[in-house]
């Protein structure tokens, strides 16, 4: 049989997002969305990084029990020379590891940086714990983590 006729049904997600992701070139594992990952954590059969800096997660909220490594650093988001280490120390690189920052572009780049370190599944989490700016330049009113529902706690 192939992988994918083995997949379990709640892994097929990765899979489809793998697809994608070879269809576009990307050099990470691909895409899941906030619900998908919620499910795949809730699951089991996946860890959620959070790559937002430490300010962000205390100040804006984070998700109960994610792992936090940060991507950049600093209110100027100074890149971390570090992340690849400290997601090393972390999760092991067979891990299925979901990357998650504010609105999905920063954890597009770690998801490639941890790709290109040797990690085999890394993915990003689409549209990030807040979501994009919408036409009145605010986050959170039609995408994200928070948008949907999903759980989060604050400091």
């Amino acid at each position: 049989m192939s992988a994918v006729l083995d997949t379990p049904p709640e892994l097929s997600v990765l899979v489809a997002a793998r697809r994608e992701a070879e269809a576009s070139a990307l050099s990470h594992a691909g895409g899941v969305t906030p619900r998908d990952a919620w499910a795949l954590v809730q699951q089991g059969h996946a860890v959620l990084v959070d790559v937002r800096s430490a300010e962000e997660r205390k100040f804006v909220g984070h998700v109960p029990d994610s792992v936090h490594v940060a991507w950049a650093t600093g209110t100027s988001l100074t890149r971390n020379p570090r992340f690849v280490r400290e997601l090393e120390a972390k999760v092991g690189k067979d891990q299925v590891v979901l990357l998650l920052c504010r609105s999905g572009k920063r954890s597009a780049l770690a998801a490639e940086a941890a790709a290109k370190a040797g990690f085999t599944q890394a993915y990003n989490v689409l549209e990030g714990f807040e979501g994009e700016l919408d036409a009145a330049q605010q986050r959170g009113h039609a995408d994200g983590w928070r948008h949907h529902g999903l759980p989060w706690v604050q400091d």
